[in-house]
């Protein structure tokens, strides 16, 4: 197995400890993405994706981070003896999603990666970089509603119109039926002249014959 592609996306935070995320691609059919490029006391490492764990809070269940003073459900004062501990002895907060399990393998992931890094921070100096990473975050002004059209309709219910066009103005009514808008609406008293029973098949409310 080895490690195809690396897309590096730099942080602009200057003075921080994370310097950017990366994802890699093993043997050209799987990916792995946030990646995290951490600055360390002797260079740069590598941190896997993680999540952060999380308790059930003691009175209504609820899930909360470990960090949590107090529940977000209930409000009630969670204990800090809920935190697990590592091997060092410190609190565990995190949790690593994808991760090597072997120090071979993660020994070539740390080398491949922090070359790229560097690679691509000589890259970003060019005036017409731009990041390969897949960032998948949608900023807001990226959102756009349907365009408004004349007469306050917007294309989506342009599109049901035109969709909906060969029924004419004819709709459809309870019992399948159709009524053209163009005719006058029947009365009260005719509506109860042409009404029939529906057929009597036996079975009605939940009763079966039988019972």
């Amino acid at each position: 197995m080895e490690i195809t592609e690396v897309r590096i996306k730099l942080m602009d935070e200057p003075g921080e400890r994370l310097k950017a995320f990366c994802s890699i691609t093993f043997d050209n059919c799987f990916v792995v993405r946030d990646l995290k490029i951490i600055e360390g006391t002797s260079g740069p490492f590598v941190a896997m994706p993680s999540r952060k764990l999380t308790a059930h809070c003691p009175r209504c269940g609820m899930k909360n981070h470990l960090r949590a003073p107090y529940c977000n459900q209930c409000g009630s004062q969670l204990s800090n003896d809920r935190m697990p501990l590592d091997a060092d002895g410190r609190a565990k907060l995190y949790a690593d999603i994808a991760h090597p399990i072997n120090s071979a393998c993660r020994e070539m992931i740390q080398e491949v990666v922090v070359q790229e890094y560097f690679e691509e921070i000589e890259r970003a100096k060019h005036p017409d970089y731009v990041s390969r990473y897949d960032d998948f975050d949608v900023e807001f002004g990226d959102f756009k509603r349907p365009q408004q059209a004349a007469g306050g309709d917007t294309r989506v219910d342009q599109a049901h119109q035109r969709r909906h066009s060969h029924l004419g103005n004819n709709r459809p009514q309870a019992g399948g039926q159709t009524r053209d808008r163009n005719a006058p609406s029947s009365s009260p008293t005719a509506a109860r002249n042409n009404y029939r029973e529906p057929p009597q098949t036996g079975f009605g409310a939940g009763i079966f014959p039988g019972e």
